[in-house]
């Protein structure tokens, strides 16, 4: 079902929340239905009340439907309704939730006869309903039918349920089936009174305060760092790894100790060496250590830090690192960072003999458990769907995570080229705020097959590129390039289905937990 806005309007209702998904997700064949469901319709003119609003509205051929969400629990005594909340308290209600959408459904009625022509609004069979996602309802009454009302059962099929509601108004309030003409004029007049969701990018202003908030906390476990020789941090995407070894390594260096920063990837390499120009630190993919010390006059560095440790969990990597240590591994000076999910499947499995010789260096453990990158809908998804332990929190609640399945080239091309326009047209996000990310190079991927205009605006990285990033323009690059790094929002395309394949979770949990606030996921067939 097409659902405006394409985001929740911000609500306190959890309520709300499910039934929007739900809704979204209803309906997926429409059959000329022509659905579109309204959240939070202001109306200026009720009989009671200054500000009415409706919850839901549904619009289509089959009518206009006023939805009433009540979360939580919902009593009557002596005649007064209230709702239970989940410590029990009650609150009082003005009226049913019965009457509440009659009388929401009457306001709208009066607004469509007053600002439409005849021929229009009285088209369309008009009627409502009451869905209470969190009970099991079995009291019967002479103020509502049973098909009137959804309860925690019959809202999880909520399609079933709308049809059964449309069939219910249509046999006592008989009508035609509106033209398209009709439906079209009803939409335009609806969406002026429509009370339109925060644009993207206001929402993501507010989540960097929640953002600062947590990574102030984490600067405290630099201190059981710092107090240690030698310690293994471990912690899941976005817990913020490659924010603390930055700033372990600025301690270290004000200290005048010579700093070692290793990590694997190039790209991630290149970017951490502008990003982070302090002096005291040289920054080296793992394999030419050797070489950085030489080129600096020095046989052993006095401290080591390792990021993406996971993808260097290789005996001869160890071997190599230790020889640039003054005191090696065994009595030097280190901090492993490393993730405790499958980043390393890009590069072979970790060598189990290899997590023994550091243990055998005697490190402290430090789990790091918060995640200060990504929002709860990120986080959520992200778990939920790959079993991935990325932390707590999240940075706060964001966007919804949109997740597309396409089953042509061409329906891939045209999604995303919405979706790109929701984040930067719609969305107000700055172009540079947006990456792409693939498994296959962009010559191979769909995104080579956007309109000519929009591909103009693309840039695929490289590893040089990481010393400007974010480029000018919408980023695209191979997931496992991109590991390490991150953006606002990301759109992850060419991939399957989590779940359908076992072969490519670490390209699933790379791309997906590269999003500050927004993912996007367009998977293909």
């Amino acid at each position: 079902m097409r659902m405006i806005p394409s985001i929740p309007h911000r609500t306190a209702s959890l309520a709300e929340r499910r039934i929007f998904d739900r809704l979204e997700a209803a309906f997926a064949n429409d059959d000329g239905l022509r659905l579109t469901a309204f959240h939070s319709l202001n109306l200026t003119d009720h009989a009671y009340k200054r500000i009415g609003e409706i919850d839901f509205l549904i619009v289509g051929r089959a009518g206009i439907f006023v939805l009433e969400i009540k979360g939580g629990g919902v009593g009557c005594r002596n005649g007064a309704w209230h709702t239970i909340d989940r410590s029990g308290q009650q609150n009082p209600l003005r009226e049913s939730p019965f009457r509440q959408a009659e009388s929401a459904l009457y306001a709208l009625t009066n607004k469509l006869q007053a600002g439409l022509p005849a021929p229009i609004w009285s088209q369309f069979v008009r009627g409502y309903g009451v869905i209470l996602p969190d009970c099991h309802w079995s009291v019967t009454s002479a103020e509502w039918d049973s098909a009137m009302l959804a309860d925690v059962g019959t809202s999880r099929n909520l399609e079933q349920w709308l049809e059964g509601l449309f069939s219910y108004w249509r046999q006592r309030d008989r009508h035609r089936e509106p033209d398209d003409a009709a439906l079209d004029a009803l939409t335009r007049f609806l969406r002026p009174d429509f009370d339109v969701a925060v644009p993207l990018h206001v929402q993501l202003d507010e989540l960097a305060e929640r953002v600062t908030a947590l990574t102030e906390d984490q600067m405290r476990m630099l201190d059981v760092v710092d107090a240690n020789p030698r310690v293994i941090c471990c912690g899941g995407a976005g817990t913020g790894k490659t924010f603390l070894a930055m700033e372990l390594a600025r301690r270290w260096t004000a200290l005048d100790r010579k700093v070692l920063l290793v990590c694997r990837s190039p790209w991630l390499k290149r970017w951490l060496e502008t990003k982070f120009a302090l002096p005291g630190v040289t920054v080296a993919i793992a394999h030419t250590v050797s070489t950085a010390a030489r080129r600096l006059g020095i046989e052993h560095f006095d401290a080591l830090i390792v990021d993406e440790g996971q993808d260097l969990l290789e005996l001869d990597a160890l071997e190599r690192l230790g020889g640039v240590l003054d005191g090696a591994l065994e009595r030097g000076r280190w901090c492993f960072f490393h993730d405790i999910n499958n980043q390393a499947g890009f590069f072979g499995a970790p060598n189990p003999d290899a997590l023994a010789l550091l243990e055998v260096c005697a490190p402290v453990a430090v789990p790091l458990t918060t995640n200060c990158r990504n929002t709860r809908q990120i986080l959520d998804k992200v778990q939920s769907t790959l079993g991935a332990d990325m932390g707590v929190h999240g940075s706060g609640d964001g966007p919804r995570v949109v997740e597309h399945r396409v089953a042509t080239s061409a329906e891939a091309v045209r999604v995303l080229a919405a979706e790109i326009e929701r984040m930067i047209g719609a969305g107000g996000l700055l172009s540079n705020e947006v990456s792409l990310l693939s498994p296959r190079p962009l010559a191979d991927s769909v995104v080579a097959s956007l309109p000519s205009e929009l591909l103009s605006r693309i840039i695929a990285l490289d590893e040089y590129s990481m010393r400007t990033f974010p480029p000018n323009g919408i980023s695209f690059a191979e997931i496992r390039n991109f590991k390490g790094l991150e953006n606002e929002a990301i759109i992850v395309v060419d991939l399957p289905k989590p779940g359908e394949t076992a072969a490519i979770n670490a390209n699933h949990y790379v791309g997906m937990s590269r999003a500050r606030s927004l993912l996007s996921m367009i998977f293909s067939d």
